[in-house]
């Protein structure tokens, strides 16, 4: 996994102004995006290395800088914790949600999945599924019914239930559908007044093998939602990686969690310090 995000700490050359032409490559191959690789290039122009040694520290500590999120994520005092999962088709919103539902069961929280994609039966049946995999509970309304109500009363019956966490899944739409994004909107709106505070969390779920496309998509939606984090799915399945600098550096969002395989439990918290230690090993 990795491998050509993990290239880039292997240098064929010994001169740094020959390491830095070879940096650059290595970056740009491993779909780091040109903006981030600047960035990193710059910085490690800007310490003045003289080994190659020092480069790839110089670049550790840069990477490790730039996936540190300001804060670490957690539930939040009020229940229910109440999550939004967005994103456009086939990102693997639902399956995410079915992972951190079968993970937080597991830990011993209370957990509701919300199917609002309730136009289309497939969709609601395949959280219904991933929910009872998970052996929580799940709520999608009537067939056909309007996704933000299904928002409302999804989050009433859990908080008359005591439930600790809300897993709400979308729909699938691209950002220039304008319709689609303002139900979106509309259903943050319904969240926030189904609690009588502010939506938890809204996680935009991006495909890693999709690379830099993952990070237009990213861009999209934070001009349109209150995003405030990340979910990349599919890791397991590229082997650049490099979209995990690029999406966290030029959103400014967090990446919260990562999707490494196809069964319940492959979804975990993301940790930088791992991730980067597994790229210079």
């Amino acid at each position: 996994m990795f491998e050509k995000l993990r290239q880039v700490f292997s240098f064929q050359k010994k001169e740094v102004k020959d390491l830095l032409l070879e940096l650059e490559e290595k970056l740009i191959e491993a779909d780091v995006g040109w903006m981030t690789a600047e960035a990193l290039l710059n910085r490690v122009k800007a310490e003045a290395p003289s080994t190659s040694e020092q480069v790839s520290i110089i670049l550790k500590n840069t990477i490790l800088e730039w996936l540190q999120p300001k804060e670490p994520w957690g539930f939040k005092p009020l229940k229910p914790h109440t999550i939004l999962f967005v994103g456009v088709n086939g990102t693997g919103k639902t399956t995410s949600v079915g992972k951190l539902a079968a993970l937080w069961r597991k830990e011993g929280k209370q957990v509701m999945v919300v199917g609002a994609d309730t136009f289309r039966a497939a969709a609601v049946d395949q959280a219904r599924i991933w929910a009872e995999r998970a052996g929580v509970e799940f709520y999608s309304g009537a067939s056909q019914s309007d996704p933000a109500s299904v928002v409302f009363d999804g989050i009433q019956k859990a908080k008359n239930s005591g439930t600790d966490v809300v897993l709400i899944d979308t729909a699938g739409r691209l950002h220039t559908q304008i319709s689609l994004m303002d139900e979106l909107k509309k259903m943050v709106r319904v969240a926030e007044k189904a609690l009588g505070r502010p939506t938890d969390d809204v996680f935009l779920v991006l495909d890693a093998s999709l690379g830099q496309n993952s990070l237009a998509q990213a861009l999209q939606f934070m001009a349109h939602l209150p995003l405030t984090g990340l979910v990349l799915t599919k890791l397991d399945g590229t082997s650049k990686g490099g979209v995990v600098l690029s999406a966290v550096r030029e959103t400014g969002l967090p990446l919260r969690f990562i999707g490494l395989g196809e069964s319940k439990d492959s979804m975990q918290i993301f940790n930088p310090a791992r991730f980067v230690q597994k790229l210079v090993e």
